[in-house]
């Protein structure tokens, strides 16, 4: 059973920045993948970015150039830097992780983006 926490979410203004942080209890290498998400009250949860096993990542086009994902072997973190924030990037963020056939999400952070 694998274990996330997530930290970092707040309220911050439009054009400012937060980092989101996952803590990953195991080797974030062992997972096939490991991603975010969001969900906006009312709206679906829907992928933002997304990091494989080697490297390779993806992102939302609603995002793309702005958020920035990464992980930390080390520490079995994984990030997400979110800069130039806009009001409607307000949602619930959830890590979510890929492991065999087994997928595991976060309590979620709340990130509240003022105009």
């Amino acid at each position: 059973q694998v274990q996330l926490v997530e930290s970092g979410g707040g309220l911050v203004q439009a054009g400012g920045s937060l980092r989101l942080s996952c803590a990953v209890s195991g080797s974030i290498f062992s997972m096939n993948a490991l991603g975010w998400h969001r969900q906006a009250p009312g709206k679906p949860r829907e992928l933002v970015a997304i990091i494989t096993s080697g490297g390779t990542t993806n992102y939302a086009d609603f995002v793309k150039g702005r958020f920035t994902i990464s992980r930390d072997g080390a520490k079995n973190t994984l990030y997400l830097q979110m800069n130039s924030l806009k009001p409607e990037d307000t949602a619930v963020y959830y890590c979510n992780v890929i492991q065999g056939r087994s997928s595991y999400w976060g309590q979620g952070t709340q990130v509240t983006v003022s105009s």
